[in-house]
């Protein structure tokens, strides 16, 4: 018996996918698969295997080590792996030992830019069959099964702000290798703050195509490409989709955009505030509702003509704001993301909401009878793991229905409403999740510890480091 068998990990609609995914690979003559999970920062790691392989074992899943589970963003490991429990307590966890990833054949698809390439999605689990706590597209499934149960589905959409750069110099010499390396230099495709001028538009259009034809071909839900307000800054958006799929869509998009970028000379970045002259900094506004599993209402639509959404969508909100300084840490995990929080910006700096505001952290869009009656919420940055950010925001917004809370009137000055400010730096933001009793019931201490000790460890290497700042602050002074 197969290991998906014995611990019964697929559903019919999955093993119904695993059946097209095997002739889809014989049809299209693949020669490698390459089996992907999401890590802690929504970064695809994983392995390539040769298609008959891959195929031949789609049910016993492949081995990975457990240390991918303990790197931060520059690729360091940053728990005591050699120790008793690995740093995480857990016996499973210590010595680098293995995990086993298996595939979701549901997330299967050939990838338009890498020669007989096919790409599958996979879940972490241990020899037991339980599936692995720090893997946060699990974390993220469990939260929409307790949404399931209420009888209501998750359905998000995407707007996503990112930078593309002409590539001049990938600085590949052995002295720029490094944890992290010497990042490129690049150079400008447009110049910014000709915000959507066909002109500008015109001018990123060669690298757009090829973006545009890839992500189509590859089944994402495109909607529009727009030139955005800062120079090279461009915007994507995506149709609405239910549950796993837009978080799925989004780790998807941004290594593709990347890698098909790098491909053709060009430099593609989801990091919020590149370091660069001029440059504007990039958010990710995340499109949501809630909507029945038994009829397909959006549960935020007014019946009633005077009222912008819902008692239902009000309550929502207001969970949504009561939990944003401690939720920020999911929806901006960088440093360099609180540089976006700016007032009189195109950036929130308090949980406040507004009707089509675009001040406020959540902007409420619709009306009585709108069936795309919504929330936007607009504090998340590019480079944030869709599954934490997504389960956050339904958490959240659970408890205020739960609690019957008020949001309170709508803001039409946001920055001056008075309202909690959003955490300045990921220093708060930790501090503000570690100290937060809701997140750790629902999330579990164990993954919150988890979490925030990466981003403590982040944060430590930051300060460990001398900035512009401090030497030209104080080298000619003292």
């Amino acid at each position: 018996m197969t290991f998906v068998a014995r611990h019964a990990l697929w559903s019919d609609e999955q093993t119904d996918a695993a059946a097209r995914m095997r002739r889809l690979v014989e049809e299209k003559n693949l020669e490698v698969i390459r089996l992907a999970f999401p890590d802690q920062h929504g970064i695809l790691r994983g392995k390539t295997i040769i298609a008959t392989e891959a195929i031949a074992s789609l049910e016993s899943g492949c081995s990975i080590t457990t240390t991918m589970l303990a790197k931060d963003t520059s690729h360091r490991t940053v728990f005591p792996v050699f120790t008793a429990g690995g740093g995480f307590g857990m016996k499973e966890m210590e010595g680098a030992a293995d995990v086993l990833m298996v595939a979701d054949p549901t997330t299967f698809r050939v990838l338009p830019w890498a020669p007989a390439t096919g790409w599958v999605l996979c879940d972490l689990y241990f020899a037991d069959g339980r599936p692995v706590p720090f893997a946060t597209r699990s974390l993220y499934r469990k939260v929409l099964d307790e949404l399931a149960g209420r009888g209501h589905d998750f359905v998000a959409g995407l707007e996503v702000e990112f930078h593309i750069f002409g590539l001049d110099d990938a600085h590949m010499r052995p002295e720029d290798a490094g944890q992290p390396g010497t990042p490129p230099s690049v150079s400008l495709l447009s110049h910014g703050y000709q915000y959507l001028t066909e002109q500008r538009f015109d001018q990123m259009e060669p690298v757009l195509e090829i973006l545009r034809r890839d992500i189509v071909a590859l089944g994402l839900p495109l909607r529009s490409v727009e030139v955005e307000f800062g120079p090279s800054q461009c915007e994507f958006t995506f149709a609405p989709r239910k549950g796993l799929e837009p978080a799925d869509n989004m780790v998807l998009f941004r290594s593709a955009v990347k890698q098909i970028a790098r491909r053709h000379g060009y430099h593609a970045t989801f990091m919020c505030r590149p370091k660069l002259p001029n440059v504007f900094a990039s958010g990710w506004h995340l499109h949501q509702s809630i909507v029945s599993r038994a009829s397909g209402e959006n549960q935020f639509m007014a019946k009633d003509g005077g009222e912008p959404f819902s008692a239902f969508g009000k309550a929502y909100l207001a969970g949504l704001l009561d939990h944003a300084r401690a939720s920020t840490l999911f929806t901006t995990p960088t440093i360099n993301g609180y540089k976006r929080y700016r007032s009189y910006s195109l950036a929130p700096d308090r949980a406040i909401w507004g009707r089509d505001n675009r001040g406020v952290m959540i902007r409420v869009l619709g009306g009585a009878g709108d069936a795309a009656t919504r929330l936007e919420n607009r504090i998340g940055e590019p480079a944030a793991n869709p599954y934490l950010y997504m389960a956050s925001q339904i958490l959240s917004g659970l408890d205020g229905v739960d609690r019957k809370l008020d949001p309170g009137p709508s803001a039409d000055t946001p920055y001056e409403t008075k309202a909690p400010l959003l955490p300045k730096s990921l220093r708060d933001a930790v501090a503000a999740l570690k100290d937060d009793p809701f997140f750790r019931e629902k999330l579990g201490a164990e993954f919150v510890d988890y979490y925030t000790h990466i981003k403590n460890a982040e944060i430590d290497r930051f300060l460990s480091e001398v900035t512009d700042w401090e030497h030209r602050e104080y080298f000619e002074v003292f």
